[in-house]
């Protein structure tokens, strides 16, 4: 049972167990398929919030449950209430749930001097924040806690997911790039000199932990991220391959030299860089797809949802989250000074 199956990472995880050999069970808010998905498999339509709804789809049970959308203790008591049906579990986690040794994480970014400095790479055993109701990452950590402290009576992987892209985001980073390009804007402003490193996950690799996971129960967390973690500077670069365009880098020393200028999705003040060793030992991870390899893909994505539309009708939650980041103006006013 995939919940979740039609977003981004459940589409990847559906194909990456069915070429497996499962007999998958698509479930998702609308009971949506993919094109590319067998005609005999079977989607359900569920409301991941609604307890008898889950209740009735796991129906008499099933081997393994992979959870894309479970968030915070609520989701992970729901799972433990069907562990008695249910064989194992694989849930989405997110390298968010991580912070420094000064206490330090994602959440106290915005406050002076509030980003974390994590060691490199980092290993699942660096501590995290306390878990709560209050934020994404809290949420996170609790739900990781719930699940963890049921050992084999549910034995659950959590994946803790870095920068996720492919085809299907929401908020793809990538469209930073790639709108730029669209329109013909051939100068960018990259802070902390284009060097920042933020671990990507490709959803095509993410698919291949949860087949692997899958396949070997355990009660664990493991790191989910790409083979390298590309600078900022070199993910522009890649995209520009790929569109055929060249452009030339403004780089500032430090953070944006304003609010809404340079600050692309991906540009932090230390890196953000995963240990991937743990699955390598565990699952016998190797990843499906590098970083460049995957592009292709998502910029044909990208531009085939933008194309005769306004971006903020194409990407609303990408606007919402990132709006001010398109403020052209800001920009262009920067780089004539």
């Amino acid at each position: 049972m995939v919940i979740g199956a039609t977003g981004q990472i459940g589409r990847a995880a559906v194909g990456a167990l069915v070429r497996d050999g499962w007999d998958v069970t698509a479930a998702s808010r609308g009971g949506g398929r993919d094109d590319t998905w067998p005609e005999q498999m079977r989607s359900a339509r569920l409301d991941r919030e609604d307890d008898a709804a889950l209740d009735a789809v796991i129906g008499e049970g099933c081997d393994v449950v992979v959870d894309v959308v479970a968030y915070g203790a609520g989701h992970a008591r729901q799972l433990a209430g069907l562990a008695d049906r249910v064989g194992s579990a694989v849930v989405i986690s997110s390298v968010s749930v991580y912070e420094d040794d000064k206490g330090r994480g994602f959440d106290t970014q915005s406050q002076p001097d509030g980003f974390p400095e994590f060691p490199v790479p980092i290993p699942e055993s660096q501590r995290t924040v306390r878990p709560g109701d209050d934020t994404y990452s809290t949420r996170k950590v609790a739900l990781e806690r719930e699940l963890l402290a049921l050992g084999g009576q549910l034995p659950a992987t959590l994946l803790r997911a870095g920068a996720v892209h492919g085809p299907y985001c929401r908020t793809p980073r990538e469209v930073y790039f790639v709108k730029r390009n669209l329109e013909g804007r051939r100068r960018r402003i990259l802070p902390f000199g284009g060097t920042s490193r933020f671990h990507p996950a490709s959803v095509h690799n993410l698919a291949e932990l949860v087949r692997l996971a899958a396949a070997r129960p355990g009660s664990r967390v493991l790191n989910a991220c790409d083979p390298e973690a590309p600078t900022v500077a070199e993910i522009g670069a890649a995209v520009d391959a790929v569109m055929g365009v060249e452009n030339e880098d403004v780089l500032v020393d430090g953070p944006p030299p304003a609010p809404t200028v340079g600050d692309p999705p991906w540009s932090v003040p230390h890196p953000v860089i995963c240990d991937m060793t743990a699955a390598e030992r565990e699952l016998g991870y190797r990843p499906a797809v590098r970083y460049a390899e995957s592009l292709p893909e998502t910029v044909a994505w990208i531009e085939g949802r933008l194309a005769g539309r306004d971006w903020r009708e194409a990407y609303p939650d990408m606007f919402r989250a990132y709006g001010d980041l398109f403020d052209y103006a800001a920009e262009d006013d920067w780089l004539t000074k």
